[in-house]
């Protein structure tokens, strides 16, 4: 189907407030759609269902779920709907910061440090959400932008009265699985790609992709027969890059179900920090606001090919009539300086401010 025709049914199904999600897997040549056909709050508990869903940081083992069966489904060829399209050149967007954000969120930085040298936590992901004024919501400008932007990323639209309207550009796999064997990454460290042609990571950097790693594998260790870890390695997403470590195995029963080995996962040392509970306490204590949905996760299960696909809800926005509340954090270690960690944000906020562009 016709690209400029699904933004206009999107367009239409929002002013009608039914739920519906867009989204594009990493990679991916098509642009799938779900239109839902009626306002019911479908959720999902053992992921049994074949839909879309989403969940928030704080998972307490039930998500929102928008069911194929109970929607409009569409597709389009990327390929077609850009042809003859080159590649959107990102320019920075300037954005007027005040002085407060910046102290506040240095100051978070900084009480992380005291807990980690107080031995309470060894690592923790400290976040903000800046609000950003836009004109209004158009799909026509923000749908193209987010796909053509971000190819390796899994881009989504998700809107539901219940969550709001969610826009996001997710680097990071928390779980692929199919059949018996399943796929994941521990993803940590950030640097700006424009910086240099190839990061040079520091010490800091490769110990936090280490820690990650480390209690990820151990997590899985109880439910695989089989677990096999990459190397590190530099992986790019729009404008920044990260360290990546690929994870695969083989699950030691086949009846081991997906919310097993999600809860498993959810959420990870990326995300959150370690250990889990003390680092949990720390954020839900200490940050200040309500991430909702940021750091959650979204995602098919059990689609056509009876493969779930769930990513951590990460480079992602909220989006109002009037304005969009971007997300943004990072993981502090002992050695982390609350400037570069907040320069971290800073570079982290051009990911989705680049698809609103046309929009501020």
């Amino acid at each position: 189907m016709n690209l400029k025709i699904i933004l206009q049914q999107l367009t239409e199904h929002y002013k009608q407030k039914k739920p519906f999600v867009l989204y594009a897997h990493p990679e991916g040549d098509t642009v799938e759609v779900l239109l839902q056909e009626n306002t019911v709050k479908y959720t999902s508990e053992k992921f049994d269902e074949q839909g879309i869903v989403m969940a928030p940081f704080k998972y307490e083992g039930q998500t929102i779920c928008i069911p194929f069966k109970a929607s409009q489904q569409l597709s389009c060829d990327l390929s077609e709907a850009f042809q003859n399209q080159g590649k959107i050149k990102p320019k920075t967007v300037e954005l007027d910061s005040k002085t407060i954000e910046k102290e506040e969120h240095m100051r978070l930085v900084s009480k992380a440090l005291k807990a980690i040298n107080r031995k309470h936590i060894h690592k923790v992901v400290v976040s903000r959400k800046k609000e950003v004024p836009i004109e209004h919501i158009d799909f026509s400008s923000l749908v193209p932008r987010l796909l053509r932007l971000y190819p390796t990323a899994f881009r989504y639209v998700w809107y539901h009265p219940e969550t709001g309207l969610w826009c996001g550009a997710t680097p990071e796999v928390l779980l692929v699985t199919q059949g018996g064997s399943f796929t994941t990454m521990a993803l940590a460290g950030t640097k700006n790609i424009a910086d240099q042609a190839e990061p040079d990571w520091t010490p800091k950097e490769l110990n936090e992709q280490q820690v990650v790693t480390d209690v990820m594998s151990n997590c899985l260790q109880k439910v695989t027969s089989v677990l096999r870890v990459s190397k590190p390695y530099t992986h790019e997403a729009g404008s920044l890059a990260h360290l990546r470590t690929d994870i695969t195995g083989m699950l030691k029963n086949k009846k081991t179900t997906l919310t097993t080995i999600t809860a498993a996962l959810h959420p990870t040392p990326a995300v959150c920090g370690t250990p889990l509970k003390e680092a949990t306490d720390f954020i839900v204590d200490n940050e200040g606001y309500d991430r909702e949905y940021y750091t959650g996760f979204i995602g098919s299960i059990n689609d056509k090919d009876s493969r779930s696909c769930l990513y951590v809800n990460l480079r992602c926005m909220k989006l109002e009539d009037d304005k969009a509340y971007l997300y943004v954090g990072g993981g502090i270690t002992f050695d982390s300086q609350p400037e570069d960690e907040w320069e971290e944000t800073q570079n982290k906020l051009q990911t989705m401010l680049q698809v609103l562009q046309p929009m501020l």
